[in-house]
């Protein structure tokens, strides 16, 4: 008679990964729709890995597996568990690549105008060769902010929003006082868009502060916002969400308790994706003559409407130039 042996496993961790695309319901922050029914069908009706797919870097997939971990891709985002009497190093780490899979994606995603440029350098003295990829966010439990309180906090992967500064370019969020601003063109001024004027009660929206700034020798002391890639990551990487096992200045992060054991109530990360805001246009259809354009940007959603007239359709946007410098967005609809 053959023996069986039952592993009880506990969740280590849960990603949310929350695109505002597919959640807001015209100009309303999902966060703030009140029908608590509306907001469960929105999130019922909503799966990340139609555009996005999450997963483990090689390294990690080896960590994985020597824990006997069972990770597994959800319509909301990741969910981790290892068994019950698992002891995870204080020093672990976890990393996963999140890869676009739809490219439309790009169209309604704010801060994606910014190419990811793969730079591939030589050190002639060393006879290396190493790669980097340009504006790739990193999330990480290590410094990510965290909104509300008791039953309401929400626990962020992207960092606090920074001020806006002198050298953001068009889409890049940022506080000024209580408000979150958004540039909505090259340079700041008058093209600084409110987005909310009560920022602590916002989502903290990945943002251009989650890219890091690296010093590269090869680049002869220029600054690089990117990240380097080994081995372990894939080239197509849009973005790398990095768990510690502790993060010691703010337990609520951690994924372990002090005995290195799974915590008791187990954390939940958001990711959070903001929705590209631009200028809609409408144009005449038979001569392609502007008739009409918004006085202020407005956000593209799947539902509802941010507008009076038509929305526009996710694949209308276009940057507007003056030379090399975006100096808006516009989304162009055809009447």
């Amino acid at each position: 008679m053959s023996e069986q042996i039952r592993i009880k496993y506990r969740r280590l961790f849960e990603v949310k990964v929350l695109h505002h695309y597919w959640l807001d319901e015209g100009e309303t922050l999902f966060d703030s729709i009140d029908d608590p029914l509306k907001k469960q069908q929105r999130l019922s009706s909503y799966d990340v890995r139609a555009f996005l797919e999450i997963r483990p870097t090689l390294k990690t997939e080896k960590q994985l597996k020597a824990y006997r971990a069972i990770v597994i891709n959800s319509a909301l985002g990741l969910i981790a568990a290892v068994p019950e009497e698992a002891v995870i190093a204080s020093d672990a780490l976890f990393e996963f690549a999140v890869i676009v899979r739809n490219p439309v994606f790009i169209n309604y995603t704010a801060l994606t105008l910014r190419r990811q440029r793969i730079m591939d350098l030589y050190d002639a003295d060393l006879g290396k060769r190493y790669l980097y990829k340009e504006n790739v966010p990193v999330l990480s439990n290590l410094t990510g902010a965290s909104r509300g309180a008791g039953d309401d906090e929400v626990l962020f992967l992207s960092k606090e929003f920074p001020a806006v500064a002198n050298d953001d370019l068009v889409e890049a969020m940022g506080l000024s006082g209580n408000s979150l601003t958004q540039l909505i063109a090259d340079q700041s001024g008058d093209r600084l868009h409110t987005i909310t004027d009560q920022a602590g009660l916002w989502p903290v929206y990945v943002h251009q502060g989650d890219v890091p700034v690296l010093e590269v020798p090869e680049m002869e002391g220029a600054i690089f916002r990117g990240i380097a890639l080994d081995s372990s990551l894939p080239k197509d990487v849009f973005a790398l969400i990095l768990l510690h096992a502790e993060r010691p200045d703010d337990g609520r992060f951690s994924l372990i308790d002090s005995q290195g054991r799974v915590r008791q109530a187990a954390p939940s990360f958001h990711v959070r994706l903001k929705n590209r805001s631009t200028f809609w246009q409408y144009l005449n259809q038979d001569n392609g003559s502007l008739e009409f354009e918004t006085a202020e940007p407005l956000p593209s959603t799947y539902f509802g409407n941010a507008g009076n007239r038509r929305k526009p359709s996710e694949n209308s946007v276009k940057p507007v130039l003056s030379g090399d410098r975006v100096i808006k967005l516009v989304s162009e609809i055809y009447e």
